[in-house]
């Protein structure tokens, strides 16, 4: 095993295990600070067995809206799920919701919504080579372009 397969399981064994019960207990804030971001977990209904799936994403408020991206390097299975079966259950850290979810297509706002995730990433908000706060918009365009940003409408408290 590689060293970028064997932390990626190490992440997975974290995320389910430690951060999705954290979330589900209602204790979200622990997970969620400055050092890791703004932290929230989707629940979402996987697209082969129909089951409830719950992963930690990165996520920015934007109006009433909530956002969230997938990596650019791989098509995460959530991502893919959600494009299936857009309803999705949010734990935010101040609380359940439920909501629906889709792609965000028009480019200005997904600039301004990627731009907005990676300042709310923690350690994180650099992991594209640039700074997302004094970036310009061309260098956000051209690291983040093809990286599938998320909208979720939410619809109420769970």
């Amino acid at each position: 095993m590689d060293k970028r397969s064997a932390l990626r399981a190490f992440f997975r064994l974290v995320n389910r295990f430690v951060v999705v019960p954290v979330f589900q207990a209602g204790w979200g804030r622990i997970i969620s600070n400055f050092i890791t971001g703004d932290v929230m977990v989707l629940g979402i209904r996987g697209r082969r067995t129909g089951k409830m799936r719950y992963t930690p994403v990165s996520y920015a408020r934007m109006g009433e809206a909530i956002y969230c991206y997938q990596g650019r390097e791989t098509k995460g299975q959530w991502y893919l799920n959600l494009l299936e079966s857009p309803r999705v259950e949010v734990l935010l850290p101040e609380g359940r919701f439920s909501g629906k979810g889709e792609e965000v297509s028009d480019s200005q706002e997904k600039l301004k919504a990627i731009r907005r995730l990676l300042m709310a990433s923690g350690l994180n908000r650099s992991m594209y080579g640039f700074d997302p706060k004094t970036a310009t918009d061309d260098v956000v365009l051209k690291k983040t372009g093809d990286v599938p940003v998320i909208r979720i409408r939410l619809d109420g408290r769970r």
